[in-house]
């Protein structure tokens, strides 16, 4: 697929947001289903950007930086295999094939996050040298450069993408053999149930767990759609809160922390 010039110039700003989000984290540019979902509506594939997104976001769940290891570059993996996927021309159809290179992206985005990083040291001696001036506009301005260093980190790659021909990108995923783009995927999806898995971990204690197991009986038992799961999620939530609420203004509470407790403890 060829893109037009104000569609490369698009994706090149959402390639840009994407990268400073990584660090700023306001607005979420860098998250797989957001980056993904507007790279595929400014080019004209909207649905297979949002399916690309919703897979590459359950991969990302689990990555997070803990210490001084640092999580794959979920930036980089979205908007290059987004970009690889408009261009590959094979619509939802390609999505399995893009999500077999993102891992990878995203592995090799932590060098360019070094090379970054590496280069923002001066830069916080020049803020640090200005800040014993007092000079508060050098520190902006130096903040400045540092955050856009950011941007370039993804908008550059995604730039050398974006001018490579749509043709040569197509014979590239036609040559990956079968049991590599195959073997990929299978192991993405891997990937998504470890991810899941590590954010179940964090959240899970003995007020939670019987939601997440009503959850999972229902999505399998029944045939709602994900519009009517959500309706519900947000039902047992509010339910939850006005538990919480009763519990807390209760005569006696032990207020343990676990509102079903509190009120048959009341009660």
């Amino acid at each position: 697929m060829t893109l037009s010039i104000f569609a490369i110039v698009l994706v090149i700003i959402i390639a840009f947001l994407a990268g400073m989000e990584g660090i700023l984290d306001q607005f979420q540019f860098h998250q797989p289903l957001v980056a993904c979902s507007l790279i595929g509506l400014v080019t004209g594939n909207i649905e297979a950007g949002v399916l690309l997104g919703g897979h590459l976001q359950m991969i990302a769940l689990g990555w997070a930086n803990i210490g001084a290891a640092v999580a794959p570059d979920a930036a980089l993996a979205s908007v290059a295999s987004a970009i690889i996927l408009v261009l590959g021309g094979q619509g939802r159809y390609g999505v399995s094939t893009a999500i077999a290179v993102a891992i990878p992206l995203a592995v090799a985005g932590l060098f360019l996050t070094m090379v970054v990083r590496t280069l923002a040291v001066p830069i916080v001696h020049m803020m640090d040298n200005a800040a014993r001036k007092g000079d508060i506009r050098r520190i902006e301005f130096l903040q400045i450069v540092a955050i856009f260093m950011q941007g370039l980190r993804i908008a550059i790659p995604a730039a050398a993408l974006l001018f490579i021909p749509a043709s040569t990108v197509q014979t590239i995923l036609n040559w990956m053999p079968k049991w590599l783009t195959e073997g990929m995927a299978i192991g993405g999806g891997m990937v998504v149930a470890v991810g899941y898995a590590m954010v179940i971990n964090m959240m899970a204690n003995k007020e939670v767990w019987p939601f997440f197991v009503i959850g999972f009986v229902v999505a399998a038992i029944s045939q709602l759609t994900l519009i009517a799961l959500g309706a519900l999620g947000i039902a047992l939530a509010l339910l939850y809160l006005n538990l919480s609420e009763r519990s807390g203004f209760a005569n006696g509470s032990n207020n343990t922390g676990d509102p079903l407790d509190d009120i048959l403890n009341d009660y």
